[in-house]
């Protein structure tokens, strides 16, 4: 394989693509209206998947219709979602065989998700220290996805080119996020469906899929 068609790094998406957190969201957010003598739906939950976490704090306030401003919304969704994570972490078929193939490459990765550290905190200690060369978390940028900003932090932090890396998501947020930033993207779809585009490639699982080989048949077809 050539060295160009090595992916210089790999950007994984967290919640719904390495762990499936989704369903602890939506509980957490159900428990939060009825608390507070809100309303919610699965619909309302499922629109809020790969968002930046303070946008998702004003849609609750929004459509949930309870008096709090976002960031109180955020921190008691993040009490309620750490305390599940810490009992448990939900890791996604494949997922931690994926990243250790790649370490055994030594292709870096980072970790590029809009959950605050505090929540990212219990999962990355269930991982080798060495998992993750840059973490990038929702309360590290300005601009959370879809804009391209956490991706592009991602790879300065690496050191390497954002059109040189494979991104692995699961929503369209991520993956307009991903590709604004000028990355491959694998799509693995999990909770909601994930629509076409020019940069992007779909695959069932990641429990058979080689990364390397998704970015390499990419990168073969590039103009």
């Amino acid at each position: 394989m050539a060295e160009t068609s090595l992916p210089h790094a790999v950007l994984w998406d967290m919640d719904g693509t390495l762990v499936d957190t989704e369903p602890y969201w939506m509980d957490v957010e159900f428990e939060l209206a009825a608390r507070h003598g809100g309303r919610w739906s699965r619909e309302h939950a499922l629109n809020l998947v790969g968002n930046d976490l303070i946008e998702s704090g004003r849609y609750i306030r929004e459509h949930m219709g309870i008096d709090l401003e976002p960031a109180q919304i955020v921190e008691e969704l993040l009490d309620g979602v750490v305390a599940r994570v810490v009992d448990e972490v939900p890791w996604r078929p494949g997922a931690v065989d994926r990243l250790a193939d790649l370490g055994e490459r030594e292709i870096p990765c980072a970790l590029v998700t809009m959950s605050y550290r505090r929540f990212v905190a219990p999962i990355l200690s269930a991982l080798p220290a060495e998992t993750f060369g840059a973490i990038v978390t929702g309360d590290s940028v300005s601009r959370g996805k879809p804009h391209p900003e956490p991706y592009l932090k991602a790879a300065a932090l690496l050191g390497v080119d954002a059109a040189y890396c494979l991104a692995v998501e699961d929503s369209n947020t991520g993956a307009r996020s991903a590709e604004a930033a000028g990355c491959m993207v694998l799509v693995v779809p999990n909770h909601v469906p994930v629509l076409d585009g020019g940069r992007r490639v779909f695959a069932e699982s990641l429990e058979r899929t080689d990364l390397v080989e998704v970015f390499a048949g990419h990168w073969s077809h590039r103009d």
